[in-house]
């Protein structure tokens, strides 16, 4: 099997550059799997799951929204944050469920509360936390 060249890149950093075999990633369309020679494409990518294999390792990460290129057997990833499955906290992912879930339970009617923002947060600590069981 041949390879490509990933990148995961956040507004802070290169968090991945290597040689793999696959790349899957969460795409705003469904999760999709890159090999060598795949088509030229972009998507969307939405909070979830993206894991890479090169041989017999496999490495997870925790992505949130952004966009993918993929190109002459280069996938670029650019999102917004992204975390080493084996590195995220369960505890504070569960405390911020909980904090989430609370915003989203006050009256609509408050100006001061910003739900968009609260609905953002419980997913990606929803899929931290199904990410972090996963491994664990």
């Amino acid at each position: 099997m041949g390879k490509l060249h990933l990148e995961i890149v956040t507004p802070e950093k290169v968090m991945v550059s290597q040689e793999v075999d696959i790349v899957v990633a969460p795409g705003t369309m469904g999760e999709f799997g890159i090999l060598e020679g795949h088509v030229p494409f972009l998507s969307g990518i939405e909070p979830g799951e993206l894991r890479f294999s090169s041989g017999n390792q496999t490495e997870r990460f925790l992505v949130t929204t952004g966009f993918s290129e993929v190109s002459d057997n280069q996938v670029s990833i650019l999102v917004d944050a992204a975390e080493k499955a084996t590195e995220i906290d369960l505890e504070r992912a569960r405390k911020a469920v909980e904090r989430a879930k609370e915003r989203l339970s006050l009256d609509r009617g408050k100006e001061d509360v910003d739900f968009l923002r609260a609905e953002a947060a419980l997913k990606r600590a929803i899929v931290r936390i199904r990410i972090s069981e996963k491994i664990n």
